[in-house]
């Protein structure tokens, strides 16, 4: 018994400071699972022990109890032949038998007991830990899905107002920008055009020019 609670004591030691720590989850919920598996281990090496101790008393009592059976045969054996003294003596035998032997069935007892205890607790630390194990992808599954919503909440967390704000003014900067670049863009358009109906009014001058010199020729 004092050896299951020191397993039982263990092991909340080693969650509790594991808790404490607040160390990541997966590798605790890894560590607990294997702090289990060890406890069953040891646990099963303890049963072994209390049964080989109890087929141990259950051999001696069965023996002494055989003995005790076999010195009484011997009585009878003896006082058949009418040799009370030997027959005394073969009971003498026997009675120490019998007291060896209700010594033997009380611990006997004990140990049976004992062992049909054991079994019974390592029987629901084994319960217990396949369903650890049973639950041990859900809950590693469930804190990866905690940790990426946090980190999704911190993430959102970050872009605060005064972020949308300044990326706003950066837009804004951006389109002010646009419109200059177009608003350059219409005036040069402008200025061509402007020289071009200067070109054009120079060239339309020049041949009006060259038109009357052939004119005057002409009527020369």
């Amino acid at each position: 018994m004092g050896f299951f609670k020191r397993i039982g004591d263990i092991f909340r030691s080693n969650v509790n400071d594991a808790l404490d720590k607040a160390e990541d989850p997966e590798k605790m919920i890894k560590l607990m699972v294997v702090d289990m598996k060890e406890s069953i281990n040891q646990s099963t090496a303890a049963l072994a022990k209390a049964m080989a101790h109890t087929k141990q008393m259950e051999k001696k009592m069965n023996f002494h109890k055989s003995q005790s059976e076999a010195w009484q045969q011997k009585a009878m054996a003896a006082l058949q032949a009418g040799n009370e003294g030997l027959a005394k003596k073969a009971l003498a035998k026997k009675t120490t038998e019998d007291q060896n032997y209700e010594q033997y069935k009380g611990m006997y007892e004990q140990a049976d007991a004992t062992t049909t205890k054991l079994k019974g607790q390592l029987e629901k630390l084994r319960a217990k830990y396949d369903e650890a194990k049973a639950k041990e992808s859900m809950l590693i599954a469930r804190s990866k899905n905690a940790e990426a919503q946090a980190d999704i909440a911190k993430n959102i967390g970050g872009l605060n107002d005064n972020a949308f704000a300044n990326f706003d003014k950066f837009e804004q900067k951006i389109m002010e920008k646009e419109a200059e670049a177009e608003a350059y863009t219409d005036m040069s358009g402008e200025e061509i055009a402007l020289e071009d109906e200067f070109a054009e009014l120079e060239t339309d001058t020049a041949v009006d020019a060259e038109l009357a010199k052939l004119k005057e020729m002409m009527n020369q």
